[in-house]
């Protein structure tokens, strides 16, 4: 096997840890020795120890002289778990494979720097896109202070933006379902309600943010409440929300615009964001003017229903002037849907 085959499998241990790991990066490590993995393991969630303590644990004595391989750059400072290079350095492993440089400015090649000094062998940069790809969230706040933002909308076949997701997208494995699984907060407008939650086995539910400018008064359905982890409603001015609960507070935003709304989710810590956009006019569409020309946008994703509807009017509101090339895109049929992502550039 080659370095890229036990680095793909890293990856696939730290995606086990989807949804529970942020602010955090979902990690995976996998301890090698004379071609036989004698030791696995991933960071399972933000406070508990990393990949390398799992991975070295269920290695034991067979971790000295082997080669660890990991998704990221092990750390090298203390933080609420000890630093991953010295657990490495005391396990004797004769080599480290890295998938890419950590962009925390804590971390930052010291780490790789600091298994040089003690005499093992490093190597960086193995299926590197692909472990960025898994915590392109963490990289975006990393390097921006920003949450990586993702615009999610779904169309009918003759352009008309819907309010309704495609067959099963809710249901447990619907790519809903499981975006909302692995991201921190969910935008939703006042206006439109629906369910937003994930439906996934054990997901760790987003934060749900509700955009209630002009509006006077909002109510919440009951199931909006009890499913989810947080509820934070946003407006222009002070708002009556029935019914009252623990898990719902509102707050006051001047200029409610996207950029604010980001500001105010960077301060609650949150890393990533699903905007859903269900109408043409309404709260989300006109808190997204300028989003695109701003850089607040990172991703899109498309879901293009196998629907012909002349019942509806709404085309997908302008969110910028510029003309934006996608790149990256990638698009695939799920439950009759086509579902087309991409990155902006």
């Amino acid at each position: 096997m080659d370095d890229g085959f036990y680095m793909r499998r890293c990856v696939e241990l730290a995606r086990k840890a989807i949804g529970f790991t942020s602010p955090n990066p979902m990690v995976g490590c996998v301890i090698v020795k004379d071609g036989e993995i004698v030791g696995e393991g991933f960071h399972p969630k933000a406070g508990q120890p990393h990949a390398e303590v799992f991975a070295l644990r269920e290695a034991g004595n067979l971790a000295e002289n082997a080669t660890a391989y990991v998704s990221l750059e092990p750390c090298n400072h203390h933080g609420r778990t000890p630093p991953c290079t010295e657990a490495l350095i005391r396990a004797k492993v004769k080599q480290v494979v890295v998938g890419m440089v950590d962009p925390n400015p804590i971390v930052a090649s010291k780490g790789v720097e600091r298994l040089k000094e003690s005499g093992i062998d490093v190597v960086v940069g193995v299926e590197e896109l692909l472990c960025q790809k898994l915590n392109e969230a963490y990289i975006h706040r990393m390097r921006t202070g920003n949450p990586f933002v993702v615009l999610r909308y779904s169309l009918t076949m003759n352009g008309r933006i819907s309010s309704h997701l495609g067959k099963a997208a809710h249901e447990p494995g619907g790519y809903y379902s499981k975006l909302l699984q692995e991201y921190d907060g969910i935008l939703v407008s006042g206006d439109c309600l629906s369910r937003t939650t994930s439906a996934e086995t054990g997901a760790n539910q987003p934060l749900q943010i509700i955009i209630a400018n002009n509006m006077n008064s909002l109510h919440l359905p009951i199931t909006t409440i009890e499913s989810a982890s947080r509820v934070v409603i946003i407006s222009d001015k002070e708002i009556e929300v029935k019914p009252s609960s623990e898990k719902v507070e509102t707050m006051v935003i001047k200029p409610l615009k996207l950029k604010t709304i980001l500001d105010h989710c960077r301060y609650l810590g949150l890393c990533s964001i699903v905007v859903d956009l269900r109408e043409e006019h309404g709260a989300i569409t006109e808190v997204l003017g300028g989003c695109l020309e701003e850089g607040l946008v990172q991703k899109a994703v498309v879901e293009v229903c196998p629907v012909w509807d002349e019942s509806r009017e709404e085309y997908l509101p302008s969110v910028g002037v510029e003309t934006r090339i996608l790149k990256d895109l990638r698009s695939y049929v799920t439950n009759g849907s086509v579902l087309i992502e991409g990155y902006v550039s």
